[in-house]
């Protein structure tokens, strides 16, 4: 399948899971990270890919990011 073919189908989806999706681990699991899966992304490959990842971002030291995508 094409990527934007993918893109659409994956789009329409996520309108009708709206409704059922409440939290927000319910939504990282049915629609952000299979989102980077279409992307291309190893999300169990802890080299290229960490959730709750720690960075320091302007003038805050250990912040945290839901996800990081690691290139080495």
């Amino acid at each position: 399948m094409e990527f934007a073919e993918e893109i659409k189908q994956f789009s329409q989806l996520v309108i009708k899971m709206s409704n059922s999706v409440s939290n927000e681990e319910s939504t990282k699991m049915s629609m952000i990270v299979p989102f980077f899966l279409i992307l291309g992304y190893d999300v169990f490959n802890p080299d290229e890919f960490c959730p709750e990842y720690t960075t320091d971002v302007g003038i805050k030291k250990g912040e945290k990011v839901d996800y990081a995508i690691l290139s080495h």
